[in-house]
């Protein structure tokens, strides 16, 4: 009996990871620049990281069963349709297992982690289904062979946006506990904060000059206000309004080619996401660290009364391994 409830369960997470795969996928593709299929921000490639995180390696068939859905719609053929899955279903994985080889923590405790999510996790893992794909697709061919590096470069920082913009917004929202006093004010800022950013990046690309660098100042602000869970939200739809943009051909983006259209907002979401992504860990292990000391600072007051009152010091012991503990001795010699 036990054995099949944990057969039903882990088939149970695999179907919840197939239909967020298809559903995310569903999502990208109203994005697509190349064809009907290659976009520049593939939001399923950090649905599918998100799930190994989070279900582990087990559910991988989910993804490979998302895939397939997702790409049978597209063509262009059988073969071509199980080679895609199989890019897409081998990124993610590689690196879920380059990212857990380091020891990636899916809280990003450290600037550490975010560098290990950028360099393994999307740039390097990427590489897999982007040139698988590509490949398939010239192959079959869906596009010419001299289209191969244009289809090849949207679809590698297509899916590692993905990775870059959806996967910690997953990981750290599975995470965020709303506070029991929540603040009216607090709330009232971070609303302010998200729409500011549609506004801003709205106005940027209707306009003939580009003027999308007037929306890091709220993803800065997002950032120090409220960490990973307020600048990922504002930097996901930065990029989504920029994609937007290039795909209903606004006047931020008229008359440019392919190639430039691609090099510029792919540079633009690039540097939205490491904005959003670095900024808010670096000031979340700040905020920690001021904690921290504040913390030892109150201890230490506490000892200090309790040696001027005279009363046994069977506190502080504890406290100095707390200390320790905290902020273990270098090894330098």
């Amino acid at each position: 009996m036990g054995r099949f409830r944990s057969h039903a369960e882990l088939a149970l997470w695999i179907s919840i990871a197939a239909v967020a795969y298809f559903a995310a996928a569903e999502v990208g593709l109203r994005m697509a620049l190349v064809g009907n299929q290659v976009t520049p921000l593939w939001p399923p490639t950090g649905v599918a990281v998100a799930c190994l995180f989070l279900l582990g390696l087990r559910v991988w068939p989910g993804i490979t069963l998302g895939a397939l859905a997702a790409n049978a719609l597209l063509g262009p053929t059988l073969p071509a349709v199980v080679m895609i899955a199989a890019g897409n279903t081998a990124a993610p994985v590689v690196a879920y297992l380059l990212l857990k080889r380091v020891g990636f923590r899916s809280d990003f405790d450290s600037v550490r982690d975010a560098l290990e999510l950028v360099f393994l996790g999307a740039l390097a893992a990427m590489l897999i289904s982007a040139t698988l794909g590509t490949v398939t697709l010239v192959v079959a061919g869906a596009i010419p062979a001299h289209g191969f590096w244009g289809t090849w470069s949207v679809w590698w920082t297509g899916d590692a946006m993905g990775v870059l913009l959806i996967a910690p917004l997953i990981l750290v929202g599975t995470r965020l506990r709303i506070p029991k006093t929540l603040s009216p004010l607090r709330v009232v800022e971070a609303a302010l904060l998200a729409v500011g950013t549609f506004v801003v990046a709205v106005s940027a690309t209707v306009v003939s000059a580009n003027l999308l660098f007037l929306v890091f100042p709220f993803l800065i602000w997002s950032a120090m206000r409220f960490h990973l869970a307020g600048a990922l939200p504002c930097a996901l739809i930065a990029s989504i309004v920029a994609i937007v943009a290039v795909t209903h051909d606004f006047p931020a983006f008229t008359g440019l080619d392919l190639t430039t259209k691609m090099i510029t907002l792919q540079a633009f979401n690039g540097s939205v996401a490491l904005t959003a992504l670095l900024h808010a860990t670096i000031t979340a292990q700040r905020d920690r660290a001021r904690k921290t000391v504040d913390d030892t600072c109150a201890e230490l007051a506490r000892t200090l009364l309790m040696i001027s009152e005279g009363r046994p010091l069977g506190g502080v012991v504890d406290m100095i391994r707390r200390v320790q503990s905290q902020h273990p001795p270098s090894d330098t010699a």
